[in-house]
């Protein structure tokens, strides 16, 4: 059965709203998410080269508008890349065609996948899942907003450490409670 546009886009929303602004895992999300800044765009791609048009799509839609009305996009693909390492793989292209749009220090992509793994990391260790999301996702962020962010920040290099923290304290069963993940 195929999942729908808006089961995916309320599937990660609800991600989004328990894990990462509940657990605070992402200080920046809140605000944005709060001021409906945030696009959820849902690729229909079976296949990388579909998934890279769209993003390619989203990177043009993204700059088209001013960041007051779209700050950030998020790039949901649940009917491609499922296996982890082919999505890793991918964000080489995804990287490549930033490059070639001449897009860097423009955008910025930041990677999300329910089998998320940190190099050096186990499958199942619990700080994979800071960025564990319900489908393959790739977020587009503006590099001047990431900037203004970071500077509102005391110490941003401690972000990562205090994710792995936060989810270490509240473990396996704590990530489970939170009930996010694919749903029909």
């Amino acid at each position: 059965m195929r999942v729908t546009v808006e089961t995916v886009v309320r599937n990660t929303r609800d991600w989004l709203e328990r894990a990462v602004i509940g657990l605070n895992l992402c200080p920046f999300a809140k605000a944005v998410h709060a001021k409906g800044q945030i696009h959820y765009a849902v690729s229909g791609a079976t296949h990388p080269r579909q998934l890279l048009d769209d993003l390619a799509i989203e990177m043009d839609a993204l700059l088209a508008l001013d960041a007051k009305v779209r700050e950030t996009t998020l790039l949901i693909a649940p009917g491609c890349l499922g296996n982890f390492l082919d999505f890793n793989d991918f964000l080489d292209q995804a990287d490549r065609l930033l490059r070639k749009r001449r897009l860097q220090g423009v955008l910025q992509l930041a990677s999300f996948h329910p089998l998320y793994q940190f190099a050096g990391t186990e499958a199942d260790d619990v700080t994979n899942f800071t960025n564990r999301s319900p489908y393959p996702t790739l977020h587009l962020l503006r590099e001047e907003s990431i900037d203004r962010a970071v500077q509102a920040i005391a110490q941003p290099e401690d972000i990562f450490e205090a994710n792995m923290k936060t989810l270490r304290n509240l473990g396996r069963y704590g990530w489970d409670a939170l009930d996010i993940g694919p749903k029909e």
